[in-house]
């Protein structure tokens, strides 16, 4: 389990540098990475059309954020834990927003802004965080995949 684990995490890392990140941004600790890293996985399945993985990174990121209470707000494990349930894409969706609102405040709120590519999406009213600047919409999926406008 522990050797998943460190695997995971050096993908995080690696998936981290892909995405325009600076490895040396105090607000990137471990824990933020590895929140991150789970909460790309889940930005590209929903935008996919896709609940594959969402509820396991959701309970990774709600078990990371409960292990190290110091790096992120608790209201982002219990807004994952909310996801994890999600039992279709309209929910998960709608569970989505609130996760993503958290991190992209934490991430402002630490001078992140160049650790992760922002976009809004005016037809859902709502922002997320994914890697690279080619946009994925995770609340509108296939059917409006590139509606949205980057915001850094």
């Amino acid at each position: 389990m522990k050797k998943v684990k460190t695997i995971l995490l050096a993908a995080a890392i690696g998936l981290l540098g892909s995405a325009g990140a600076h490895a040396d941004n105090p607000a990137l600790t471990a824990p933020v990475k590895s929140v991150y890293a789970h909460y790309l996985t889940i930005q590209a399945s929903l935008a996919k059309d896709s609940l594959s993985g969402v509820a396991g990174n959701a309970d990774a990121i709600a078990k990371a954020v409960q292990a190290d209470a110091k790096s992120l707000p608790a209201a982002v494990a219990t807004e994952a834990e909310t996801l994890a349930k999600a039992s279709d894409l309209k929910s998960a969706r709608a569970a989505f927003k609130p996760l993503s609102d958290s991190l992209i405040q934490y991430l402002t709120d630490h001078k992140a802004r160049g650790a992760y590519v922002q976009v809004y999406c005016p037809m859902a009213n709502a922002s997320w965080l994914q890697a690279g600047k080619n946009v994925s919409n995770p609340y509108m999926g296939r059917a409006m995949a590139e509606c949205g406008e980057i915001q850094n």
